[in-house]
Parts: C-alpha cells; sequence; structure tokens
C-alpha cells in the first residue's frame, strides 16, 4: 500500500525550519511521501522547495494549491522551480479551485465558472509543465509564453476534483486527483467509477486516487471523535466538501476520520484501497505518544 502523511502548517519564526525538520522525521520514519496544504500559512511549494532540498528520499506532494490566485504560467514556474530544487521525480503538484468563500470573500476572484476555470487553467499549465510554449485565449484565461526553467523531469499534476464534470477533466488531462474528507463509499461508488471511465475513454492511463483521511491511532475512540470534530469541524460546513459527506452518509467530519485501535484503523484504511484509491495520505491531528502510535501503525501498513 502506498501511504504518505500530511505536514503540518507552520507559522510564525522558525517555521521553515520546523517544517524542514518535520519532514527529515517522516523520511526517517519511511513515510513514501509527505504533503503540504496550501491554506494560510507558509505558501506550500516554497517550503517543499526548502525542506525537500534538505531532505532527499521522499516524494512530495502539494495538497492543494488553489488556482485563481495564480495565472498558470506563474504557477507553472514555480513548480518546475520547486522541481529543479528538490530533484526529478519528487514532486507532485495538486490544485484546486478551493472555496467560493475564499476565492470571492477572500481574494476578490469571480467564482461563477470553476469549471470552466480549471478547464482553460489546465490548457495552459500542462504544456507549460511539458517544456512547451503556449498560444491560449479562453473565456477566462489567456497566456502567450514559454518558460525556460531548465531540466527537471516531469511533473505530475492533480486536481482536487470531487464532482463529476471536474473528474471527467482531471482523467483527461492530468494524473488523476487528490481528495479531502471524501469516504470510501464515496470512492466506490462516485469517484473511482467516473474518473477511470473518463481515462478508459480517453485513451489515458489509470488515474491516480489520491485519499486523504484524518488518522488517529487510540484505545478511547470517543476522545479521538471530539478531537477530529474539533479540528475538522469547519469542512462540514463548505458545500465541496458537504456534498461528499452527504453521499458517504457522514454527519460531520469526525465520522470520516479513520480513528481506533491499530486493527480498526488498518481494516479502515484498507476499506479505502479496496474502493478504489491507489493512494492514502494520512493526516494526523494528535501529537505525543497518540501521534508517534498513529504513525508507527502508518509505515508498517505501508511496508
Amino acid at each position: 500500500m502506498r501511504i504518505g502523511i500530511m505536514l503540518s502548517e507552520q507559522t510564525g519564526p522558525g517555521a521553515l525550519a520546523r517544517a524542514t525538520d518535520q519532514l527529515q522525521q517522516f523520511a526517517d520514519e519511511g513515510f513514501e511521501s509527505a504533503w503540504l496544504s496550501h491554506i494560510f500559512g507558509l505558501d506550500a511549494l516554497t517550503t517543499l522547495a526548502v525542506a525537500g532540498s534538505r531532505v532527499p528520499n521522499i516524494e512530495l506532494g502539494t495538497a492543494v494549491v488553489p488556482t485563481y490566485p495564480r495565472h498558470p504560467g506563474a504557477l507553472a514556474q514555480q513548480a518546475l522551480t520547486t522541481a529543479l530544487a528538490v530533484g526529478p521525480g519528487r514532486l507532485t503538484l495538486g490544485i484546486g479551485l478551493s472555496h467560493q468563500i475564499v476565492i470571492e470573500n477572500m481574494f476578490g476572484y469571480d467564482f461563477g465558472r470553476p469549471a470552466r476555470h480549471m478547464k482553460e487553467y489546465l490548457s495552459i499549465l500542462g504544456p507549460l509543465l511539458d517544456g512547451e510554449p503556449v498560444s491560449y485565449s479562453g473565456e477566462t484565461l489567456s497566456a502567450n509564453l514559454g518558460l525556460t526553467a531548465g531540466e527537471t523531469g516531469r511533473v505530475p499534476v492533480l486536481v482536487a476534483a470531487m464532482g463529476t464534470r471536474m473528474l471527467q477533466l482531471a482523467a483527461r488531462r492530468t494524473d488523476g486527483t487528490v481528495l479531502w474528507m471524501t469516504g470510501p463509499v464515496t470512492v466506490a461508488e462516485h469517484i473511482a467509477p467516473t474518473i477511470n471511465a473518463a481515462a478508459a475513454e480517453a485513451g489515458r492511463p489509470a488515474p491516480r486516487v489520491v485519499c486523504a483521511l484524518p488518522v488517529l491511532v487510540t484505545d478511547d475512540v470517543d476522545e479521538g471523535r471530539e478531537k477530529a470534530a474539533a479540528a475538522f469541524g469547519h469542512y462540514g460546513a463548505l458545500p465541496s466538501y458537504r456534498a461528499m459527506m452527504d453521499r458517504e452518509g457522514a454527519q460531520g467530519p469526525a465520522d470520516l476520520a479513520i480513528i481506533g485501535t491499530e486493527e480498526q484503523v488498518a481494516a479502515r484504511i484498507e476499506k479505502v484501497f479496496a474502493a478504489g484509491a491507489t493512494e492514502f495520505v494520512a493526516a494526523p491531528f494528535v501529537g505525543g505518544e497518540a501521534g508517534a502510535r498513529t504513525r508507527a501503525l502508518l509505515t508498517r501498513l505501508a511496508d
């Protein structure tokens, strides 16, 4: 089983050093990949460039970088520079639309045509990452440029796709999807069938389905669920995640968090793979002894 882990969001003085130390710890513990969200702390790609250049032997990914605030040409340039810093074959660029409340209320962009935006975004981003110049004029985005970032090797792209149109787009234009707050029932009945069928129809390789969920190994499940609800409860109010929870029959994020003993957690992770996920990324949310116990199980499952 391919199992990765989420890096913690770091803020304040020493944040880059702490991110580097955590990445080194995860590499030493034997994780195959480490992923970083781009929220309101450190810039995800810059952080991975700094930390990844100092810590070898672990794959890196963003989950995810929002597209609207970054022209695809600018994001391609940053991703290629990051890939150059960390070395060939290590970086996966996960991108996503983010949410209306973030894009409109915080950044001031129009979130009215998200599917069109992503389609046009990929029309520019994809060729630039492949080293090809782009001359493109769309309804939401345009570009006439080429990049000369150097020999970085190919940078795979994943789209945070959950709806049918976005999954089909991800299958036709990218390497797959990276999910959050999406459980095994939804993966089995909606995500995997939709994206795999679209890829097959387009004559493309089977896509990656990277499923990320909160994980905690503990003997006190009730306490673990309380902590998960406190840490992740706000995701239940975001429409895209709420739709996935409704499909799953989950009242909130605590129902999707994988919490329990080693045996219980292992069984639930195995269900995620059986549902059609190709990779699992754990988001630990408790430190100390419980965090170490959680990571120990995850690396054993990967072995």
